[in-house]
């Protein structure tokens, strides 16, 4: 159980602080509006609260640190989408520490997610990546001297050669030609030229937020994990992975890098493996990336305690979720941390309990999973304002 502030109760003369940081509450709240109603609860208890929105290196990085970063600004920038339509993308430029230069922190899920492809026209077969390369270009012309990128909710499947396309990479087929985007036309690549890869990368450190750790290829790989659900058959996933075993060899073979059964690899459709393979990039856990952002460990350290949570506490939690990365930033602070969760896995509180000081569900608080949904903010309000001293006791 993490350690106990020294202050452990309300104290008319001196309120305790407390910090809310929660993950999204999922198709309810995001990370931002579950923290404030929370800390408007602490706050109703007696309490000194404050909020940060976190997310986990996918959809919400960019809004998490740009605000909560002093000095970030968001810069919207022309990119293309899956389909290679035009859109624009926001990303945000964290300040320069020292003589340094600033910080980029893209979402490739702005680029190249899911959600910006309607459901009848969902096509891994097709759908590139390109627009991540038309982010971290824009990066580069904005001065970041290093790049944080966000993989998660990726509509694609091509193992970021539509990135590498974009960045000056030629990907050819045997006659010298040019492939055309998408995953599938990786099975007919021959040769990779990276010569034309944009110099400036050379100078950048690039970093990738990475929470999964499929392989490039077979039946824990990126086609057939996350294929189906951006509309891939049984076909097209047979398709897809043969096509990204392809590519694995080449990469190999003409960029000597080696990235077909490297853990994290299989991320967002392959785009874990192109970055590895193009940008020398490193893969870190999504939540530790944003926590050492947020300085996490140093606004802890004055608090009583730390509120987190997320739609449902269950075993994934525990394993490198955004709760849990707070959970070890508040023990290295030397506070306490609870939970709470829209729902608890029964079979995981007993652990859940061995990392958290508490756990709450606020669908049993509310009376149930249809009343917290439709009023997740209320409840979780009410909860906090109820809970308070008994989780600082």
């Amino acid at each position: 159980m993490p350690p106990r502030s020294k202050r452990k109760a309300l104290h008319p003369a001196r309120k305790p602080f407390a910090l809310a940081a929660c993950a999204s509450f999922k198709g309810t709240l995001s990370s931002l509006q579950a923290g404030r109603a929370l800390a408007r609860g602490l706050r109703r208890a007696g309490c000194h609260a404050d909020c940060v929105a976190l997310a986990d290196g996918g959809e919400g990085l960019v809004e998490a640190l740009a605000r909560a970063v002093p000095g970030a600004r968001a810069v919207s920038v022309p990119v293309r989408g899956p389909r290679g339509e035009r859109r624009r993308a926001k990303l945000a430029l964290l300040p320069a520490r020292g003589r340094g230069k600033p910080a980029a922190v893209i979402e490739m899920a702005a680029s190249s997610g899911l959600p910006l492809v309607p459901d009848s026209k969902r096509d891994p077969l097709r759908a590139t990546t390109w627009g991540v390369g038309d982010q971290i270009r824009a990066a580069l012309d904005l001065g970041a001297g290093s790049i944080l990128l966000g993989l998660g909710g990726s509509a694609t499947n091509d193992g970021g050669a539509g990135m590498a396309q974009a960045l000056g990479a030629r990907l050819l087929d045997a006659k010298g030609s040019e492939l055309p985007p998408g995953g599938a036309a990786l099975v007919n690549l021959v040769r990779i030229d990276a010569r034309g890869l944009d110099k400036r990368l050379r100078r950048v450190t690039v970093t990738v937020a990475c929470d999964v750790t499929n392989p490039l290829c077979g039946p824990r790989g990126a086609s057939a994990v996350y294929g189906p659900q951006k509309g891939a058959s049984r076909a097209d996933v047979k398709q897809l992975d043969a096509a990204l075993a392809n590519y694995a060899r080449v990469l190999k073979r003409d960029l000597n890098r080696d990235v077909a059964r490297r853990p994290g690899a299989g991320a967002a459709g392959g785009l874990g493996a192109g970055c590895v393979a193009f940008l020398n990039a490193k893969l870190r856990p999504g939540i530790a990336l944003v926590l050492e952002a947020l300085d996490f460990e140093r606004r802890a350290r004055g608090a009583a305690l730390v509120v987190t949570g997320e739609g449902r506490l269950d075993r994934q939690t525990l394993m490198g979720k955004a709760p849990a990365g707070v959970a070890a930033g508040a023990k290295r602070a030397g506070v306490r941390c609870v939970a709470v969760g829209g729902g608890i896995e029964p079979r995981a509180a007993k652990a859940l309990r061995r990392t958290f000081a508490a756990i709450e569900s606020l669908s049993e608080f509310a009376g149930s999973v249809q009343a917290a949904k439709r009023r997740p903010a209320y409840w979780l309000e009410r909860l906090a304002a109820a809970r308070a001293k008994s989780w600082l006791a």
